[in-house]
């Protein structure tokens, strides 16, 4: 009765999806890709994984896909004969999945039009169905178990803030909870609360944190030179970085920085927004400040820049190289309730991290980066100069600080074998 009733709401959310892709695909810069919405995936794009068993895995967007880099690595060294599919979402994850060379093929995830899963379903025939974190779509999972594809939920969290509203509409998500194989969750906290809002407790187990798998490494210094290089960057600036940063955070973030190069004279920021799409905006923000800047994409012209300058990525994929050569970084999403992001992120290079008091997303991470040591949380935008004031002037407390990063990752790893160990009883 359920799955009847979903369908016919979703014949009348056809028209409505249908325009609203294409509004945001235009506003974000996206390609329509309509075809792959829909489930249809040209022949040509299939070419590459003819006659290998497919292992496809699902990740909505780049925080996602990052998680999922150390298992899509585990699965390629397991199963080295399959061919690796990787969905997402929105056109930066799928970029990101992309660059990963372990990744046989990318394509967007479909609407949960029944015609679409049961044609994206057709077309790739997967031998299992991974799906990380909480995207759980009626039809999709229905049809997955209709098929008898395994389906399994990896990385699984429901955060503080999402759990009341899932658990209000359990009834929506509890019949596709029910077509799931296995449910690995990242705490105990998440196995109780996806078994309460109606997944079976019995297939339920505590997996740990694929993010706590990235790789860790304390940057040589030789390298981070030659990336400074790379980026147009001084070398012998004090790099500060603010990655994944958010609406209503950036005016903090130049203001800070605008008040300490006047103190400071080897200062460097690197300013990398969420979406890159929103680059126009943090221009004008910069115009008004009048800080010099220049675009990633503008640095073909090779011009090193100065001290006291900005550099503004408007590309993907780039996260990682720009905190490995930085000193300081501040972790956006999180001076204003956007829910923050991966805390893990530059302590996996041994960077310390400054980020607010919004990590509704992460609680499990900012736990223990408070816990170890290793990231420093302020509560409101005004306290972020002194902050970055405070670990400007002591390259001490910033090497202290950074060990304590990778320590974080050495004594909290494991995840990806334990998912492994489930994974392994469906392929």
């Amino acid at each position: 009765m359920f799955f009847t009733a979903y369908n016919i709401f979703s014949i009348l959310l056809l028209i409505p999806v249908f325009l609203f892709n294409i509004y945001r695909s235009v506003k974000l810069g996206w390609p329509l890709a309509i075809a792959e919405r829909f489930g249809h995936v040209p022949r040509k794009l299939l070419s590459p994984i003819a006659g290998r068993p497919v292992i496809w895995l699902h990740a909505v967007s780049v925080g996602e896909v990052i998680a999922a880099r150390p298992l899509l690595k585990s699965l390629r060294n397991a199963y080295p004969g399959h061919a690796l599919v990787v969905t997402c979402t929105t056109e930066t994850g799928k970029t990101t999945a992309a660059g990963f060379p372990e990744v046989d093929l990318c394509l967007y995830f479909p609407f949960d039009f029944l015609p679409s899963v049961r044609a994206i379903l057709g077309a790739l025939r997967p031998r299992i169905i991974i799906v990380m974190e909480t995207e759980i779509w009626p039809n999709f999972c229905r049809e997955a178990a209709r098929w008898d594809i395994p389906l399994l939920l990896a990385n699984g969290r429901i955060s503080d803030r999402s759990f009341p509203r899932y658990l209000k509409f359990s009834w929506f998500f509890r019949p596709a909870l029910r077509c799931f194989s296995s449910i690995c969750m990242q705490s105990e906290t998440g196995r109780e609360r996806i078994a309460a809002i109606g997944a079976d407790p019995r297939i339920v187990t505590v997996s740990g944190n694929l993010k706590n798998d990235i790789p860790s490494r304390q940057v040589a210094e030789e390298e981070r030179k030659q990336l400074r290089s790379r980026y147009g960057i001084p070398a012998e600036a004090c790099v500060l970085t603010a990655g994944s940063t958010r609406d209503g955070e950036e005016q903090y973030l130049i203001s800070a920085y605008r008040e300490l190069s006047a103190e400071i004279n080897d200062l460097f920021l690197i300013l990398v927004p969420r979406h890159p799409v929103r680059v126009g905006e943090i221009s004008a923000l910069l115009d008004s400040a009048g800080m010099h800047y220049q675009r990633r994409t503008a640095h073909a012209d090779g011009r090193m820049q100065q001290c006291g300058e900005v550099l503004l990525v408007d590309t993907v994929g780039e996260m990682m190289n720009l905190y490995a050569l930085s000193d300081i970084a501040y972790v956006g999403g999180s001076l204003v309730p956007f829910g923050g992001h991966n805390l893990l992120e530059p302590a996996s290079v041994g960077v310390p991290s400054i980020f607010g008091p919004h990590m509704e997303n992460f609680r499990e991470i900012e736990g223990l980066i408070l816990q170890y040591g290793a990231g420093i949380q302020i509560h409101s935008p005004e306290k972020m100069a002194d902050t970055w004031r405070t670990m400007i002037s002591s390259a001490e407390l910033r090497r202290i600080v950074g060990q304590n990063g990778l320590k974080v990752l050495r004594d909290n790893g494991g995840a990806t074998e334990r998912h492994m160990e489930v994974i392994s009883g469906y392929v």
